[in-house]
């Protein structure tokens, strides 16, 4: 665990709610995370969150490569066999994670329609939510908000394990089944980062899948690399859609990003749609159900009109002002919903089941009710397409109207998610719809959207959005059909583009993502226009989506921006003592008595005489070496130095290879004699001597950005002046959030909310 000099215990880090018990919603975006507030006390344990519905322990990743002695060896040695067969093994890990994502997409959309023309909404709902509640909490949920705080550098329990994997494929299955208003989109992210986290660690150990031809990724940052790749796959492989994928990797998802990533990314999603394409060439005729209708273009609208007028720009102008209103209220009903359904999935994983049927009784109730309450319509002469509709998806439901008349509320209800966007985006059918109809469903879908998420089913927030955002624009649309020039399809589109700017705050990758979606180049101008809108509007209100949900769950996420009150504190300011240290020779009873009574992952290294003239900082050393060190029993009687040598013979550069969840050797595994204890190790060799370091007077706004931007886990603060200890203490992801900083200095916050009641 992280060393945290002046922490606080985890409940500490908590906002207090109001006396309602409702969340604070003020402009500085504090939120309280679904943990219970406790009585305040000292830190002694690390950080905890809330990983699918448990209060878990969350532990920072270190990307810093750690350049002790071991890893320049491990270099200097390799020849240009092994160093091509490194850089040739992660680009061969990119093309399986593009290959099994594509692969896991064309599985989505064949065996869910199977299921969910010969299954039971109620069934498959229980299904689903049992495989939550029982086998893998975390697997709820869309999943981006905890790969976006991976990719920050968060790693919380079992995220991307391999039973989270299995159980997002399957419930993802079983949920859509289930006949929800959720998409796969959002899963099909969390599953391509489940997909590049297993093979990045060369498969699991507990369920006995290890290829060690796979095992060359030694460190979290390559780790961090690949499912950034796996995120990016799980778009393109959702909506067809490589480019935005990769956008959307570099927009909302990653925190960084460089030249070669970029390279990377851009592969695997090319590999994601050439599977994605080669099988829906197969699946041509029906042989896969569903799947492959539309081709990559999942919805085509290249044949409408996009002409418009000055008229017109206002109407969008308009348009994306009320979707972010829309979007900012559907943000702030989310987290009020999320409060109420944590109490639910505290009280266990039946109650979780039982939720999630209510939720589906609800669900089928309005898919097959709603639709009564329609009138049969004739279908409009010179159609190319068959009206009624036969089968099993198309714009034109019988629903027990008489032949020749068609159900619209039944056409957009009793279809799949896909096909109900496919029909509101349809052109060239202004009079399909009719106003009331647009209006019950938009009222339909933007509620049910919100039940919906939160429940124990991996379940996405792009279709519901997309859905709600495109039956409000085409209402829209229909209402200004006399006076506008554009389509009430493009309208539909245009709808969804300000609700989806509304909740997610996303604009280039949504805008990308909705142009190829649609193959309708000529609407990029509007599409960016209504974007810009719904964002900038919808930001006066609350913060994304996602990371509402990063706050709520207690994630502890660095943000791109330091707080304005950090630049009033400098690094010595957050950190506090004692600090735990080791000499470069050090006693073993000294190290096992220190592991044992803390959890800190990382501790300085200082040098003293005779070994420097003066004590003097070394480096940093991590608590998983020294384990791995100790368990070697590489000791002398006197306090000598051993030099790298002795290492090199006893250990290779695997054995220090960060382990993944749950595989990394554990203190209680050595046995260590009471002679040996009073023995001495030198710890030179597995010391990381060139750690980060920033002088104790640096302004702590800067220090913030300085350890987001590299990826650390730990920096030292070094005194500005000689003659004392040669380290202040170690910063650590704890030590910059908002919580512990205004717990040490409530003036602060105290006086933002004098100048907010002034203001």
């Amino acid at each position: 665990m992280d060393q945290c000099l002046g922490d606080t215990t985890p409940d500490e880090v908590l906002i207090p709610m109001q006396t309602d018990g409702s969340f604070l919603m003020s402009d500085d975006r504090v939120r309280e995370p679904l943990l219970a507030a406790r009585k305040r006390a000292m830190n002694t344990t690390s950080q905890t969150a809330i990983v699918g519905t448990k209060r878990c322990t969350i532990e920072s990743l270190d990307y810093e490569v750690v350049e002790n002695d071991l890893f320049k060896e491990d270099w200097r040695t390799k020849t240009r066999v092994q160093i091509f067969k490194y850089v040739c093994m992660k680009w061969s890990l990119a093309l399986l994670v593009g290959l099994i994502t594509g692969l896991v997409g064309f599985f989505f959309n064949n065996f869910c329609t199977f299921v969910a023309y010969v299954g039971c909404n109620l069934l498959l709902a229980t299904v689903a939510a049992a495989l939550c509640a029982y086998i893998a909490p975390a697997a709820a949920g869309s999943g981006i908000p905890e790969v976006k705080a991976y990719l920050n550098g968060v790693d919380s329990h079992s995220i991307l394990a391999p039973s989270t994997l299995l159980v997002k494929i399957f419930g993802s299955i079983f949920g859509v089944s289930a006949g929800f208003v959720l998409g796969k989109e959002g899963p099909m992210v969390h599953t391509g980062a489940c997909v590049a986290s297993l093979l990045s660690q060369g498969g699991s150990r507990k369920y006995h899948l290890t290829w060690r031809s796979l095992q060359y990724i030694k460190n979290d940052r390559d780790r961090r690399d690949l499912i950034t790749c796996g995120a990016a796959a799980g778009v393109a492989a959702a909506f067809r859609a490589p480019v935005g994928g990769v956008l959307f990797a570099l927009e909302e998802a990653t925190t960084w990003w460089r030249n070669a990533l970029l390279w990377r990314t851009f592969f695997t999603n090319a590999v994601v749609a050439v599977v994605l394409r080669s099988l829906i060439v197969y699946c041509r005729g029906g042989k896969c159900g569903l799947f492959g209708k539309g081709g990559l273009i999942m919805f085509d609208m290249s044949s409408t009109v996009s002409t418009y007028s000055t008229a017109d720009l206002l109407a969008v102008m308009i348009l994306g002002v009320i979707g972010g209103f829309l979007g900012a209220f559907y943000n702030y009903l989310v987290s009020k919903i999320l409060c109420q359904y944590s109490k639910i999935n505290e009280k266990g994983a039946a109650f979780k089941i039982i939720h999630t049927m209510s939720i589906s009784l609800l669900t089928s109730c309005c898919s097959y009710g709603i639709p009564w309450l329609a009138r049969c319509t004739p279908c409009p002469p010179g159609l190319a397409d068959r009206c009624p509709t036969i089968g099993r998806s198309g714009n034109f439901k019988n629903f027990q109207c008489p032949p020749g008349h068609y159900n619209d509320l039944a056409s957009l209800f009793l279809n799949t998610n896909e096909d109900a966007i496919r029909n509101l985006f349809s052109g060239n059918t202004g009079n399909e719809f009719d106003i009331s109809t647009l209006i019950l469903f938009f009222i339909a879908v933007y509620c049910l959207g919100l039940v919906t998420y939160g429940i124990a089913v991996p379940s996405g927030l792009f279709i519901p959005v997309i859905l709600a955002g495109a039956s409000f624009g085409r209402l829209v649309g229909t209402i200004l059909g006399p006076i506008s020039d554009l389509d009430p399809a493009i309208f539909a589109l245009l709808g969804a583009a300000s609700l989806l700017g509304g909740t997610m705050r996303m604009t280039v990758s949504v805008c990308v993502i909705l142009l190829e979606l649609t193959d309708d180049l000529l609407m990029l101008p509007l599409v960016m226009l209504v974007l810009l809108i719904s964002k900038s509007v919808a930001d006066n209100f609350n913060i994304g989506v996602y990371d509402l949900m990063i706050q709520m769950k207690g994630l502890p996420y660095l943000e791109a921006h330091a707080e304005p009150y950090m630049r009033h504190l400098v690094a010595r300011d957050v950190v506090s003592g004692p600090l735990l240290t080791f000499f470069g020779v050090e006693k073993v009873g000294n190290i096992m008595q220190i592991l044992k009574t803390t959890g800190h992952h990382g501790f300085p290294v200082i040098n003293e005489p005779p070994f420097s003239e003066a004590p003097e900082l070394c480096g940093l050393v991590l608590r998983s070496h020294l384990i791995v060190l100790l368990k070697g029993k590489r000791f002398t009687k006197d306090k000598v130095l051993t030099g790298s040598t002795e290492v090199f013979k006893s250990f290779g550069s695997f054995d220090f290879a960060k382990a993944g969840p749950g595989k990394g050797m554990k203190l209680e595994e050595l046995e260590i004699s009471a002679d040996e204890m009073e023995m001495y190790v030198d710890l030179h060799p597995i010391t990381n001597k060139s750690p980060y370091t920033v002088v104790e007077t640096m302004s702590l706004a800067k220090a913030a950005l300085l350890f987001r931007e590299l990826g650390l886990r730990h920096l030292f603060v070094v005194p500005k002046t000689p003659g004392k200890p040669p380290v202040v203490g170690i910063l650590t992801r704890h030590d910059f959030m908002r919580e512990h900083i205004l717990g040490l200095f409530p003036h602060f916050n105290q006086r933002k909310k004098t100048n907010e009641e002034q203001t």
